[in-house]
């Protein structure tokens, strides 16, 4: 005999992140375009802050994030009292899964969602349901076929990750008016910043506004903290205060709330980052699109690159042609996408070296 986890746990895939950037044996530079992080890096005022905040790391730090949900209260209009922090986004939605999801209910998910909505439901005992979409864009008329009198909470990334896709606020309404209210809508924004289309909402209004809607926020891409691990969430004063209640003490240190305090007042780092993104991405989609690949429409930070399905060709091959040459991209099999790439908007370097790769690997050139 042995301790034994409970049903539903060993159900679960281990999350599997990208690769990362191993030095090469010939010195040349390698760049990571596989976790979506900024080529811009931190603030330097974010780094400064937590080299501050580390001579004191020998205390705990304020049990609540007070400083850090204030501060995200003053930058988007918020009441801090309904705005929790976490160690990244991740540990929001882990915590939405435990407290609203038992044994028996239903979570739902769209057909490329983030891979983490998933574990949470089942880590919580939960039964997930997957919502197909169309031209690898969620859709919310697949996602309300999915509810049942069992469904607890829906997950929903907007844009989405790994496919770069979004909804509308017009669509994410038609969502939140359509649910049942026992059942919580959780709007995972951690692209929301890169975001330039003008009918697109985060969501904070409607967690402002409704019971049952939650939006997650991340410092780990914009703002380049995702070493710190550091996320926040909105919504309606009843979840917050319940999610207060399961989530362990001192769940974010001293030195990423400082960091992220800091970061959200360099506004000027923000705007470069937004107008580097804004000018690097299309620059990407037209160039791979010139080499006959086929990107993804994207509204975040990253494409996901289409490879051909022949010998030789494939997105398996590219990955490791390009792997050699020093570029590391994300292979998105685990999303059911084995035939795509997921390619980070890197620094003006690695964008041009990536698109030349590619052409040469397209052309049949060693690596």
């Amino acid at each position: 005999m042995k301790p034994s986890p409970r049903d539903g746990v060993l159900a679960i895939d281990a999350y599997v992140p990208g690769k990362s950037a191993a030095a090469r044996t010939d010195g040349a530079r390698v760049f990571k375009l596989s976790a979506n992080e900024t080529p811009l890096g931190p603030s330097p005022h974010a780094i400064e802050a937590a080299r501050r905040a580390a001579e004191s790391i020998a205390e705990y730090p304020e049990g609540s994030a007070r400083a850090l949900r204030e501060a995200i209260g003053a930058r988007h209009g918020l009441d801090p009292r309904r705005i929790i922090a976490g160690a990244g986004s991740d540990q929001i939605l882990e915590l939405l899964a435990l407290a609203y999801v038992g044994p028996g209910d239903e979570g739902i998910y769209s057909q490329y969602g983030f891979l983490e909505y998933r574990i949470v439901i089942l880590a919580a005992g939960g039964v997930p349901k997957v919502a197909p979409e169309t031209n690898y864009v969620a859709s919310v008329d697949a996602l309300l076929a999915q509810v049942t009198e069992r469904t607890k909470i829906v997950f929903l990334a907007n844009p989405n990750n790994p496919t770069g896709s979004y909804l509308s606020n017009r669509e994410i309404e038609r969502l939140a008016d359509a649910l049942p209210p026992r059942a919580l809508l959780v709007l995972d924004s951690a692209y929301a910043e890169y975001v330039q289309a003008e009918d697109y909402d985060s969501g904070l209004r409607l967690a402002g506004l409704r019971d049952n809607v939650v939006m997650t926020r991340t410092f780990s891409k914009i703002y380049g903290l995702a070493g710190l691990r550091l996320g926040w969430g909105y919504g309606p004063a009843h979840v917050i205060d319940t999610l207060n209640r399961i989530r362990s003490p001192f769940n974010v240190s001293s030195l990423a709330s400082a960091a992220g305090i800091a970061a959200l007042a360099d506004s000027d780092h923000l705007k470069a980052a937004t107008a580097h993104n804004a000018r690097w991405l299309p620059w990407l989609s037209e160039k791979i699109s010139d080499l006959g690949l086929e990107a993804l429409p994207s509204v975040g930070n990253f494409i996901a690159i289409r490879f051909p399905d022949s010998e030789g060709r494939r997105a398996a091959d590219a990955d490791r042609f390009l792997t050699r040459r020093g570029l590391v991209l994300r292979a998105i099999g685990a999303y059911g996408m084995p035939q795509f790439l997921r390619l980070t908007v890197g620094c003006e370097e690695a964008n041009a070296r990536v698109v030349a790769a590619i052409g040469d690997f397209l052309r049949g050139a060693d690596a």
